[in-house]
């Protein structure tokens, strides 16, 4: 198994991009729009990228405010979807306040991912389009 892997350094402070990964409502600023539900196994995030994929399901396994955030994908989609391979992987946010909290290192990785996915590479380059989208967003609300 291969281990997605970015990191990046975002001008905002930390409470700032960890504020943007906790919630549904923030998360649908930088990436799709999510909902979230509470479910007997915990809160669980939900977007729908379109018929051909089916919802998406994350259950939150961990929110460290201002430290990390950690996701694991249930939901089962067709083969045919790049969401095929995110079964079963964990998604996990570590963030680091640099600079008096001006700044913070993001590192992103999604674990567990079949590397002989025909969708892996992907999924690897769109990680690196959303984290962008992610940190365009935050800094913006920093200013």
């Amino acid at each position: 198994m291969a281990t997605i892997h970015h990191e990046l350094s975002i001008n905002a402070p930390v409470a700032k991009v960890y504020e943007a990964l906790a919630s549904a409502e923030r998360i649908g600023t930088w990436w799709d729009k999510h909902t979230s539900v509470q479910t007997d196994r915990g809160l669980v995030l939900e977007h729908d990228p379109g018929p051909e994929h089916g919802v998406v399901r994350f259950l939150v396994v961990e929110l460290a405010p201002n430290r990390r955030v950690e996701w694991e994908c249930i939901s089962v989609h067709p083969k045919s979807s790049p969401a095929s391979a995110w079964t079963g992987t964990h998604f996990t946010f570590e963030l680091e306040g640099r600079d008096q909290a001006h700044t913070t290192k993001l590192d992103f990785r999604q674990l567990g991912y079949d590397e002989r996915s025909e969708f892996f590479k992907a999924n690897e380059a769109a990680w690196g389009e959303v984290l962008q989208s992610l940190k365009r967003v935050v800094e913006a609300q920093a200013r």
